[in-house]
């Protein structure tokens, strides 16, 4: 089931149309429009330096809110658009979709890796590299995994693990078709140093002889 949702407190706009939305800014506010769920649309405004710390953050538009305004029930949201400055590249309006129990959504969901202490390539002294730390999923609002859990108990030095070899949450799937790589265990730089320069001294070592006579004689 989904971890906790971040709450996301906002304020009632009062007025509507481009008069009122330019006087949220003057405020220090970016308008906003709730949309969606079978109701009426709700103009919202939301501090514009929380709304920014928030979007330089990343992964804004692909996070799930816990909605809060006063006057109306909590509800679930995404954002759905933030439109910016031409120019400056500054959010000047946003709107958030509600969203039903039943809604189908792209999210990034985090990976937690186990089965660590048994994989026999890293107790070779494998690396274990993540590449990636999240998965994005077509999951339903209702039932949000936590994590998407990977097992590396089997893993040897080279070995990688895909999206195929993971059982997803119920109800979720990639957004991703291909068969992508989230981790694998890779020889520690040290090994793998050692490893080239057994292959150079091979090389020399089979260097024909006539070719070697050849060389001494010139």
């Amino acid at each position: 089931m989904a971890g906790e949702i971040p709450d996301l407190e906002v304020l009632e706009r009062t007025g509507t149309g481009k008069g009122a939305a330019r006087q949220a800014r003057r405020d220090g506010m970016v308008p906003g429009i709730v949309f969606g769920g079978d109701v009426d649309p709700l103009p919202i405004q939301i501090n514009f330096n929380k709304l920014l710390t928030m979007l330089r953050k990343g992964r804004f538009k692909a996070t799930l809110f816990n909605l809060k305004v006063e006057g109306h029930d909590d509800v679930r949201v995404i954002c759905r658009d933030v439109q910016r400055h031409v120019v400056k590249d500054l959010p000047t309006h946003i709107d958030f979709m509600r969203l039903k129990r039943t809604t189908k959504i792209n999210l990034y969901i985090g990976v937690e890796v186990v089965g660590e202490e048994e994989s026999p390539g890293l107790r070779k002294g494998g690396v274990l590299t993540l590449i990636r730390p999240e998965v994005e999923l077509l999951v339903t609002a209702a039932d949000i995994p936590e994590n998407v859990t990977i097992d590396v108990s089997t893993l040897e030095i080279g070995d990688s693990l895909t999206i195929s070899d993971v059982t997803l949450p119920a109800g979720s799937k990639p957004t991703i078709d291909r068969d992508f790589v989230i981790a694998q265990v890779s020889a520690p730089s040290g090994l793998a140093s050692q490893s080239d320069d057994d292959e150079d001294e091979v090389s020399a070592d089979e260097v024909p002889a006539t070719e070697m006579g050849a060389a001494d004689k010139e």
